[in-house]
């Protein structure tokens, strides 16, 4: 995937695309992190980028750029399909990563800190229905 692609899929964008990402990425993000889980080499990033998205506190622009990468992952539009596995999350991950790596600063500790119990639960509630 090249710069440019990722960096169109990354442009905040209007406020109401904005709001709309928001409210896709609030509905499918935990269904889709699920399934997506075990082939997410930086799983506890992307669900702490999710708590930084809904974080009244975040400012905008960084807003938009996380549900950008966050509706990407989650909405099926992708130019490779996800159900290839590793190569179909492969774009997704590309496009994640640089996300992450623009609004880093903007990843607070206590949005780490909810990603590790949402981790944590989701790991007790997995291994409770395998169990």
């Amino acid at each position: 995937m090249n710069d440019i692609k990722i960096g169109e899929i990354l442009l905040p964008g209007e406020e109401a695309d904005t709001e709309k990402r928001e409210a896709k990425v609030r509905t499918r993000f935990w269904p889709v992190l699920k399934k997506a889980f075990s082939r997410l080499p930086f799983a506890r990033d992307v669900v702490a980028s999710y708590y930084c998205a809904i974080d009244p506190a975040t400012p905008r622009r960084v807003k938009a750029i996380l549900l950008a990468a966050l509706a990407y992952f989650i909405l099926p539009f992708d130019t490779i399909p996800d159900l290839l596995a590793v190569v179909g999350f492969s774009d997704d991950i590309a496009v994640l990563a640089a996300a992450i790596a623009a609004v880093r600063s903007s990843l607070k500790p206590e949005h780490f800190d909810q990603a590790d119990t949402a981790l944590e639960l989701e790991k007790l509630a997995s291994s409770q229905s395998k169990g």
